[in-house]
């Protein structure tokens, strides 16, 4: 019995501190692009039960995409990646409408180009300040 107790104990111990790490940097940025969606098409909860599912199931095949062709030819993926947004533009649209579709393709494209914005002032920022710490030496 106090084997038991013991082996539920280390079961809860070690679920709990998985689940009070804090979030990876990919998982933070999916949870904002993720609420970044949901206000700009503004869905319904019974849109949102038709979209998450298919808008899951294109980040897989998107990241499948990514990692199988990391090393291939940078054509050869950005046509696999454009098949696939063609191929979801429809399961999008049974989801919402044609016309929203379109919306989400468009909000996805604005919140990559808000993320590579940012990613490039951090750097520019990270490279100013090593800049001035090199012109201030004592």
């Amino acid at each position: 019995m106090k084997l038991i107790y013991t082996i539920l104990g280390m079961i809860f111990f070690f679920s709990t501190s998985v689940v009070a790490q804090p979030p990876r940097d990919g998982e933070r940025l999916e949870a904002l692009k993720i609420a970044y969606l949901t206000k700009k098409l503004n869905l319904t909860t019974e849109e949102a039960q038709r979209f998450w599912p298919v808008y899951n199931q294109y980040m897989a095949d998107l990241k499948k995409i990514r990692v199988d062709n990391s090393g291939a030819d940078e054509l050869e993926k950005d046509e696999k990646i454009l098949g696939t947004r063609k191929k979801y533009q429809g399961d999008f649209s049974k989801a919402l409408s044609p016309e929203r579709a379109n919306e989400f393709f468009k909000a996805e494209k604005e919140f990559n180009g808000f993320v590579a914005r940012e990613l490039q002032e951090r750097r520019l920022q990270k490279q100013d300040g090593k800049m001035r710490n090199r012109d201030f030496r004592p």
